[in-house]
């Protein structure tokens, strides 16, 4: 029962860290790998207007997050856009960014285990005999809650079909008079807000690190390398399957392993299947 339980929060941890790398590469194709680096700052920006400026909690956050969207659209806007379709120079610049900001963190004195949010609802429960705090049940049922919404947004609004058909052509999108360059800003706003989002739920749960951006940006990279690039259902799944082979590792062999697991995800699945799960990317060299 612990590794089920305990399985399935890790899971949905996973999907919120990764739901907005994914939902930015699916529309425009670019891999935001200031991903991590976005997460961290809006932890940094709560704790600020939380602690230093004294504002309410859920205030905090939503602000945090609407900067944090902001920010993910002017990298786009004024960066990104820029080597779009130029697939090495958009990682070395999305990279870049995501380092600048993480060491310009470091070096502006954001280090150390000081940094901490307080936790959404205190106390813990036990079920079937295994204890489990409130804020991950929380986590779990915030997580079910993103996926369910997002898969509404992209359904049955305006925008989000706009971005479903960016996601499937673009070419035809641009025919039909989308603007391919906006829908691009909104789905690097939306997935940089989906990171804020992720920060600020489980951040929490430990230390607001600088750290953590890297580990995030793995995670969320090898998240969607399994589940495939480009399809946001299969890094939910790609999340259940290596949370739970996290949590079996940590049980048989210790902590210290979790990011070993996230490695040889990628690796695996690069030599078995590159594509992933549900991609669609190397289908025609795969099958020559």
């Amino acid at each position: 029962m612990d590794i089920l339980i305990y399985g399935v929060i890790n899971s949905i941890a996973l999907a919120l860290m990764a739901l907005g790398f994914a939902l930015v590469y699916g529309i425009s194709r670019v891999p935001n790998f200031a991903h991590g680096a976005l997460y961290v700052v809006s932890g940094f920006v709560t704790w600020a207007l939380l602690r230093a400026a004294g504002l309410h909690y859920f205030l905090s956050i939503c602000i945090s997050m609407s900067l944090t969207a902001i920010l993910g659209g002017l990298i786009y806007q004024f960066v990104l856009i820029r080597v779009r379709g130029m697939p090495i120079s958009e990682i070395i610049a999305s990279y870049a960014i995501g380092l600048a900001i993480l060491e310009g963190l470091r070096w502006g004195g954001f280090k150390g285990m000081t940094y901490t949010l307080p936790v959404f609802i205190d106390g813990s429960i036990s079920i079937v005999g295994t204890p489990v705090d409130f804020h991950r049940l929380l986590v779990v049922l915030a997580g079910a809650a993103v996926v369910f919404l997002l898969w509404l947004f992209t359904r049955f609004t305006r925008t989000g079909l706009a971005l479903r058909g960016m996601a499937q052509d673009e070419r035809a999108a641009l025919m039909l008079g989308i603007d391919s360059d906006f829908m691009a800003v909104v789905a690097m706003a939306l997935g940089s807000m989906l990171a804020a989002l992720a920060a600020v739920i489980l951040l929490p749960l430990g230390n607001i690190v600088v750290e953590a951006g890297y580990n995030v940006l793995i995670l969320a990279i090898s998240v969607c390398i399994v589940g495939g690039l480009g399809s946001w259902m299969g890094a939910v799944l790609a999340a259940f399957l290596i949370g739970f082979a996290q949590i079996i590792t940590v049980v048989y062999l210790g902590p210290h392993f979790q990011m070993v697991v996230a490695l040889l995800a990628i690796i695996i699945t690069l030599i078995i299947k590159p594509s992933g799960l549900f991609g669609r990317q190397k289908e025609l060299e795969e099958r020559v």
